[in-house]
């Protein structure tokens, strides 16, 4: 029979949200008066969801997501872990033999939503209660104090919960009364739906009499037992903005809990509370097994007897501190002290892996959901790429069917902004057709599933929608070209026309040289690495190459005379990137073309000395530049009647940048004894400014070489090594028969580059 008539209203039970004490004892309460109804603060919209809670294929921590239907990216969250008190209410209205009638009173997401600027959790800001009892308690940390008072009491202990909620609702009355409502936030957000939740308190009265319970934060308390008129409430509700809303069930992590800001709920250790919940006796000892295994699992070596002394110490330094049982901050020391040596290394990994932990919920199929996210669902699932809250690395090999599949999922969620995987380095030698990603999935990429929604009801109806307005809006060549790239990775053949036509209306009227030089090699790289998928990239190709011809003309003038030394630098670079780029093109007569330009900037003499030095290099590795021409014009460069500075910079554009050019002076003496004739003969003031450049130059070289060259330079260069004699480490003369004890190797090798180079 209900205890309704023995109580004066109807049964308040104010709770600290995420609290696993404040969730016991809702249960106990709930069990002792058996109310025939059960309201929980939280959005009304709701209501037609809560079945689903019941569904076996829902799995705490979840949120209830609610969102403009117009803008996807107006939302807000209501997070709830199995240990949250509103979720151990609702489920224990559903699992009676006759369920109880459950719903949601708070203000109405619609209205929420209307006075929301995006990113925030429902609720407002308010002087902290807990830290004000704490502090009258003796307390300095008020998580201790909640602690001792709520979380470490059993609910076995709890004679009469509901005295322990009326106590807790007389302490948040008198906290009101000294703080009033500031803090409460703009426009008085908490009288607001304060005066919400007492309309529907009146609605359950009128259905249910006094006969049901509310499950709210306890600082709400004194406000929904205070005697206010309907008609003053409808007063505060009066002209409320709204929005249509809508609203499902998300996926929810416990790491996502413990943040305070945007959609966390401030829990610093939500596995600890998970496990204070879900143990049914000795806590503490069953805790510390569990860190024991996972430090085990790390290869620290953890036995029995190192729990049992960390339990010892956990429940001495809980008796010294005054505290009923040892908290976490206890037991944290003992694994400190016993099981991690006094290092805090080991203990970080406790703390991320167990405190806060990486447990991810999950929701029914039967949650509403936009088709965009019914549609990546299905692609998880046939892909096996499952949606994880722990970060992981995943390699994937583009030869493979369903490795490419993968590839082309990630990439063009990440074209929709929903950056569930991020491209990370491949291991060294891996070759185009291998990517590596690193997946985490983080509850708010619901929200941005929910706004990609708006460019189609598919992944890859999505990506080509908004590569096709991307590529629209676009105002700068370097933005098309990067996102030629990626719709390339993605195989989003049906918007690369789109892309393209931007693309070339865009090349057409830039005349700057270096954006066009930033812009070449990133199409170069689309178009290697559409080759490795099959993807056909004809159309790109052509752009690519009326690129390159315009930077043929238009680099010539932009290298004259007057540029300063970082001007020359960063259009060194882009020479580099445009070489680069032309190797991987197979427009007829494009490298012939740009090696002409090449050799006209080696022989001008207006150009920097930088750049010069670096086409006459580039000249020499293609086999386009003969050995004595490389002599004449180093001797130019190097000539009594150049400055010291261009000189020095001519070297470093020849001989450095990692361009392997100590391996040159080392086979070529006659190199070699031009820039040491010019060292000697560079002026000592001069010398002084060309040694910091010269000191780059140089000591890139690889130690070997370096030592191979002080050696050369020790004996001359151009002087012959006496009759049967070589330098350290060299034979005099060739063995035919070691060098020919190679050859099989070397045929297996390029044998072997062949084929990845060829694969599809």
């Amino acid at each position: 029979m209900s205890r309704a008539a023995a109580r004066p209203g109807p049964l308040l039970l104010g709770v600290r949200h995420h609290g696993p004490g404040s969730a016991r004892a809702v249960r106990a309460a709930l069990e002792a008066a058996r109310p025939a109804a059960v309201l929980i603060e939280g959005p009304p919209e709701g209501d037609a969801l809560l079945p689903l809670a019941a569904d076996p294929g829902m799995r705490p921590p979840v949120a209830l997501l609610a969102h403009a239907a117009d803008d996807p990216g107006r939302a807000a969250f209501w997070p709830l872990a199995e240990f949250s008190p509103e979720w151990v209410a609702l489920r224990w209205a559903q699992e009676q033999d006759t369920p109880v009638p459950v719903r949601f009173i708070d203000l109405p997401a619609a209205h929420t939503l209307a006075r929301q600027d995006g990113g925030e959790e429902p609720g407002g800001v308010r002087p902290d209660p807990l830290a004000a009892l704490a502090r009258t308690a003796g307390y300095d940390d008020p998580e201790h104090w909640w602690e001792d008072v709520v979380e470490h009491r059993g609910s076995g202990t709890v004679r009469d919960p509901e005295a322990a909620f009326e106590a807790l609702g007389e302490a948040m009355a008198a906290l009101r009364e000294t703080y009033g409502d500031k803090g409460a936030g703009a426009g008085s957000r908490d009288l607001v739906r304060e005066a919400y939740m007492r309309q529907k308190m009146r609605a359950a009265r009128r259905e249910f009499g006094d006969d049901y319970a509310v499950v709210c934060g306890a600082w709400h308390v004194p406000a929904l037992r205070a005697r206010t008129t309907a008609a003053a409430d409808r007063k505060l509700l009066t002209g409320l903005p709204r929005v249509k809303a809508e609203t499902t069930w998300v996926p929810w992590t416990h790491r996502r809990l413990a943040r305070a800001g945007g959609y966390g709920a401030g829990i610093a250790s939500p596995g600890w509370y998970a496990h204070l919940f879900a143990a049914p006796d000795r806590p503490v000892e069953r805790w510390l097994t569990k860190v024991a295994g996972l430090l085990r699992e790390e290869d620290r070596q953890v036995s029995p007897s190192h729990v049992i002394e960390a339990v010892r110490l956990a429940d001495t330094l809980a008796a010294v501190r005054g505290r009923p049982l040892p908290g976490l901050a206890e037991t944290l020391e003992a694994v400190r002290a016993v099981m991690c040596d006094g290092s805090d290394v080991p203990l970080a990994l406790v703390e991320d892996r167990l405190v806060v932990g990486d447990v991810l919920g999950a929701v029914p199929d039967g949650a509403p959901a936009v088709p965009l996210q019914r549609d990546l669902t299905r692609q998880q699932r046939s892909l096996r790429l499952k949606a994880e809250a722990q970060e992981r690395e995943v390699e994937l090999d583009l030869r493979k069917d369903t490795d490419a599949a993968k590839s082309l999922l990630l990439h063009r969620l990440r074209l929709l902004g929903i950056d569930w995987g991020v491209p990370a380095a491949s291991r060294a030698g891996t070759g185009t057709f291998r990517e590596t990603w690193r997946l985490r999935w983080e509850p708010e990429l619901s929200v941005r599933v929910a706004e990609a929604g708006i460019w189609g009801t598919t992944v890859l109806a999505a990506a080509t929608a908004r590569a096709e307005a991307d590529a629209a809006g676009a105002r700068e060549l370097g933005e098309v070209t990067a996102l030629a790239e990626r719709c390339l990775l993605a195989g989003l053949a049906e918007a690369l026309p789109a892309v393209l036509r931007a693309l070339a209306d865009l090349a057409a009227l830039d005349t700057d040289v270096a954006r066009l030089a930033k812009a070449l090699p990133a199409l170069a790289c689309a178009l290697r690495y559409g080759d490795v998928r099959g993807t056909d990239a004809s159309a790109l190709g052509a752009v690519a190459s009326g690129l390159a011809e315009r930077i043929c003309v238009a680099l010539p003038p932009a290298c004259a005379a007057g540029l300063d030394a970082d001007a020359a630098a960063e259009l060194r670079g882009h020479v580099d990137a445009v070489h680069g780029a032309v190797g991987l093109l197979e427009a007829e007569g494009l490298r012939e073309r740009w090696s002409a330009v090449l050799r006209g900037l080696a022989g001008r003499e207006t150009v920097p000395g930088l750049i010069r030095g670096r086409a006459a290099r580039l000249l020499l590795d293609e086999g386009r530049l003969p050995a004595g021409e490389t002599a004449r014009l180093m001797g130019l460069a190097l000539s009594p009647a150049a400055a010291p500075a261009d000189a020095a910079g001519w070297i470093d554009g020849f001989a450095g940048g990692g361009a392997g050019g100590g391996t040159l002076l080392v086979h070529d003496d006659r190199l070699l004894g031009l820039i040491d004739a010019w060292l000697v003969s560079v002026p000592e003031q001069s010398f002084i400014d060309v040694l910091p450049l010269l000191r780059r130059t140089f000591g890139a070289y690889e130690a070997g070489v370096k030592r191979t060259l002080g050696e050369l330079v020790r004996r001359g260069p151009g002087a012959a090594p006496a009759a049967g004699t070589a330098p350290e480490g060299f034979a005099p003369d060739l063995d035919p028969a070691r060098a020919a004890a190679v050859v099989p190797l070397v045929r297996l090798l390029l044998a072997g580059a062949g084929a990845a180079g060829a694969a599809p």
